[in-house]
């Protein structure tokens, strides 16, 4: 019997091209990592997953970094924060990103009432090992995270409005 992994996997190299592969994996690298990492992981061959990330890198889809002679490939999240500020622009209303900040602002002051202290690095300066608010550091750099994108939304959608009106 086939293992179900391995089934999904032939199934998703019968769908797709190999430069696809290579571009959803790229997507989802968060972490630097060699071509031969991503190629495995892609079901391509080292020299056409090499080929596909150059072309990645030079379409704003990837970065590299070196580590000696390797060349390293991740994600351009500089990409994914620009791709979201639009989405968040073309599909909210500016009331609704007004009423999203105001919210995300009220969520981080609770986060500095509830611990004293003003960010997530502070708290986890603070926190030892097994004192709850774990879970909160993750939390409250989201929100921090999610807020500047969400003021980039308004802003970015002002430029367009203020270009459209020159026209």
């Amino acid at each position: 019997m086939t293992d179900i992994n391995d089934r999904v996997v032939d199934e998703w190299t019968d769908a797709t091209t190999a430069r696809e592969r290579v571009k959803e994996i790229l997507e989802e690298t968060t972490t630097s990592s060699k071509v031969s990492t991503i190629g495995d992981q892609a079901r391509v061959s080292e020299p056409t997953t090499r080929k596909y990330l150059n072309e990645l890198v030079e379409e704003g889809i990837g970065v590299t970094e070196q580590d000696g002679r390797t060349t390293l490939y991740k994600r351009n999240q500089g990409r994914l924060v620009d791709k979201r500020i639009e989405e968040l622009r073309t599909t909210c209303s500016h009331q609704e990103l007004v009423e999203a900040i105001q919210e995300m602002k009220e969520s981080i002051q609770e986060f500095r009432e509830t611990y004293d202290v003003e960010s997530p690095e502070d708290l986890v300066i603070e926190l030892e090992p097994g004192d709850e608010g774990w879970s909160d550091v993750g939390q409250w750099q989201s929100t921090r995270r999610n807020l500047a994108i969400a003021k980039a939304a308004i802003q970015v959608d002002e430029a367009y409005r203020l270009a459209e009106a020159d026209v």
